[in-house]
């Protein structure tokens, strides 16, 4: 996981980004995930939100319908996830690992 913030040393637990992906808020943050049936947010789904695509397609339908939240932003992959991350302050995503972490992006999460 990683965030354009102006707060060096954030670091968020594996709850904080659950919460925040399910339709939460965190300190202003804006979540950024892979368009549906990618590989990445699959293993992202299942390994860090703990639940598979089909579930959290229900859940923000229910919040959507509701009023409560919004959805993550999409992209369609790693080139337009970091770009998109660059672009917009506060906002937070996941790389693969591997991935070149540019200036600007601070990582705030590790799955092992």
């Amino acid at each position: 996981m990683v965030a354009n913030s102006a707060e060096s040393t954030l670091q968020l637990s594996k709850s904080e980004i659950r919460n925040l992906f399910m339709g939460g808020s965190l300190d202003g943050l804006s979540p950024v995930e892979f368009e549906s049936g990618t590989h990445i947010r699959k293993v992202f789904n299942t390994q860090v939100i703990g639940l598979p695509e089909s579930r959290i397609q229900s859940f923000r339908a229910q919040m959507r319908f509701s009023g409560r939240s919004n959805p993550p932003s999409n992209v369609s992959n790693i080139e337009e996830m970091v770009t998109f991350l660059i672009e917009h302050e506060s906002s937070v995503g996941y790389l693969p690992e591997g991935t070149s972490i540019p200036n600007g992006l601070t990582v705030v999460y590790i799955s092992i």
